[in-house]
């Protein structure tokens, strides 16, 4: 009884096996007729798209993309505003620092007297 089972498994693995593989060749089951693509989405073309041209380079310019004049001005105008901005980060960084308590509490009104009486 055991061989009769061990053909019977044998059989049923080839089955299985051959109906994976060739469900593999089968068509998408998006054009099968009755799974099918929704109403309202657009048809397939008949043929197939081309390939890219992927070796195909590009036609050459026949100008320049920017003058050389416009290249320096706008390459003046980032390092400048490179430079201010560093200027600015350095001045806020030397500036006090109100770790130590004073310089965030308000002055009191004494200190407002004797600054206005001077």
């Amino acid at each position: 009884m055991s061989v009769d089972r061990n053909k019977r498994a044998s059989a049923l693995g080839a089955l299985l096996v051959s109906a994976l593989a060739l469900g593999g060749c089968a068509t998408s089951i998006a054009d099968m007729p009755l799974v099918g693509t929704p109403a309202d989405a657009p048809s397939r073309p008949k043929e197939n798209g081309a390939y890219l041209p992927v070796e195909e380079l590009p036609p050459a310019r026949d100008d320049a993309a920017m003058a050389p004049a416009e290249r320096d001005k706008i390459k003046a105008e980032l390092i400048a505003a490179r430079n201010r901005q560093a200027a600015a980060a350095a001045a806020k960084d030397a500036g006090p620092k109100p770790h130590d308590g004073t310089a965030s509490r308000p002055p009191s009104d004494q200190t407002i007297k004797d600054q206005t009486a001077k």
